[in-house]
């Protein structure tokens, strides 16, 4: 019964968790339909066209159009974009001022700034006053849309398309670019949201069935104890009908003489003592037959309980599992890298065993990725953590931290020892064979690494690796530096 409790507490915070990340991811698709407005007021008035499709986006991200209009509107922008490109690149250019259509309309002007405008201003500094604020609000976009990555970041750190959004983000030259990009984040965010809906009605479910079980085990019980209540209380009346009994029994001796009338009033009471118990033991046998069959049955469900209950264990543990398993390279993630070095770290605090991080980064990855596309990236990807984690200790720990990044953990071993492992994991690394119609791909990586020392914390020991790191990338890059 404790157990069962547990599991049903276990589950109600599970759910609570689910429905708090629901209303949060929530509101990040919120902020980015707004934004994706916003964004689409900035770039109106480049081309009929586009303006049309960027009109359309807009009412749908106004009305939460669903993943499937999004989609579709996504498809259809990047055709207009591909268009207006194409004319753009077989049309002189013309120069223009850049405008944004305001809010509201503006004040009239006043009589001064009238006799002003009236003094034939520089044709040239129209377009200067009027680009200004555009380019402003353009450039708090890109700032806005490069935090919701980060927050997706947050959120799965160990997401393939991250990398991809960050770099695209990275080369928008124009608004109607930067409007796809948010569109595969709205996409992004939109799937987020229903993996977080789908578990939680899952736990519901869950849950649910949890609560069924404990009823029937309460009736049970109910009744059980209702069973010993009425037992007890036929008991104390066979007691109370068998002492009323002797009583008369012995006033009725007392006071009469005749023996012959003393034999039939003895012979009258014993009878109805007899009837009595009889009576009892027949209610007594009806109760031990009820009992026996509402136990049979509570032994069914207890054991169907119990079947439930590990399946649902093993159902925890695995959902458990994958959430800390990178879904593309199948090594650790972000979260489980964070779990352990809070382990270790707290380890190294109580025992000074030595303990070394490595933090690895693959050398020119957005290149790889333009020249091989995603896909080729993703292969990459694994194939690179396939190779820093072979020949890897059972103590020894290792991770995709994000992105191209990757971590290792060196349990027992000293910086200098770590050092040449970090030199093997390398070599294996660069030994890698990557083609691309064709041609060979050289892939290489690098890696900062250092040693927990006294009064560090995890943050202090990862930005030290993450200096070398970086010292390492602006050393030449596919080298090792320890600190």
């Amino acid at each position: 019964m404790a157990e069962a409790v547990d599991w049903r507490k276990r589950h109600l915070d599970a759910l609570r968790e689910m429905e708090s990340e629901e209303r949060r991811w929530r509101g990040v698709e919120q902020i980015l339909r707004r934004l994706v407005g916003r964004v689409c007021a900035v770039a109106m008035g480049r081309d009929p066209r586009l303006d049309a499709q960027l009109n359309t986006l807009s009412a749908a991200a106004r009305r939460n159009a669903d993943e499937a209009e999004l989609k579709a509107l996504f498809d259809s922008l990047t055709g207009v974009v591909m268009a207006v490109e194409n004319s753009a690149a077989s049309t002189p250019p013309v120069t223009a001022p850049i405008t944004s259509p305001a809010p509201t309309a503006p004040p009239p002007p006043s009589v001064a700034q009238s006799q002003s405008q009236s003094q034939s201003p520089s044709p040239a500094a129209a377009p200067v006053a009027a680009s200004a604020p555009a380019v402003g609000r353009w450039q708090s976009s890109c700032e806005a849309v490069a935090l919701l990555i980060e927050r997706l970041g947050q959120a799965d750190p160990s997401g393939s398309e991250l990398g991809t959004l960050r770099s695209d983000l990275a080369a928008v030259a124009d608004d109607a670019a930067l409007a796809m990009v948010l569109l595969r984040v709205s996409d992004l965010v939109s799937r987020h949201v229903a993996v977080v809906t789908r578990e939680r009605a899952e736990a519901v479910a869950t849950l649910a069935q949890v609560t069924d079980r404990l009823s029937e085990m309460a009736q049970y019980l109910s009744g059980a104890s209702a069973e010993r209540e009425r037992d007890h209380e036929d008991r104390q009346t066979l007691n109370i009908d068998l002492l009323a009994q002797m009583t008369r029994l012995s006033d009725e001796v007392k006071s009469h003489d005749d023996l012959s009338m003393l034999r039939v009033l003895v012979t009258d009471r014993l009878d109805a003592v007899a009837n009595n118990v009889r009576d009892f033991r027949e209610r007594e046998q009806h109760r031990f037959a009820e009992n026996a069959a509402r136990s049979e049955r509570m032994l069914s469900r207890l054991a169907a309980l119990e079947n439930e209950s590990r399946e649902l264990h093993r159902n925890l543990d695995l959902e458990k599992q994958r959430s800390r398993i990178d879904t593309l390279t199948r090594v650790a993630n972000r979260v489980s890298f964070d779990e352990r070095f809070a382990e270790e770290l707290a380890r190294w605090n109580r025992f000074r065993h030595p303990v070394t991080i490595l933090v690895w980064d693959i050398d020119r990855f957005k290149s790889i990725n333009d020249a091989c596309g995603h896909r080729g990236g993703d292969a990459v990807l694994r194939e690179v953590a396939v190779a820093l984690s072979r020949g890897r200790r059972g103590v020894d720990f290792f991770a995709r931290f994000g992105g191209e990044e990757f971590v290792s953990l060196l349990d027992g071993t000293e910086l200098e020892d770590a050092l040449r492992t970090a030199e093997e994991m390398r070599s294996a690394v660069e030994g890698l064979r990557f083609h691309f119609h064709g041609s060979p791909v050289r892939v290489t990586v690098s890696c900062g690494l250092t040693a927990l020392r006294e009064g560090d914390s995890a943050d202090t020991v990862f930005d030290r690796a993450d200096a070398a790191l970086y010292k390492a990338k602006n050393s030449g890059r596919n080298v090792c530096i320890a600190v």
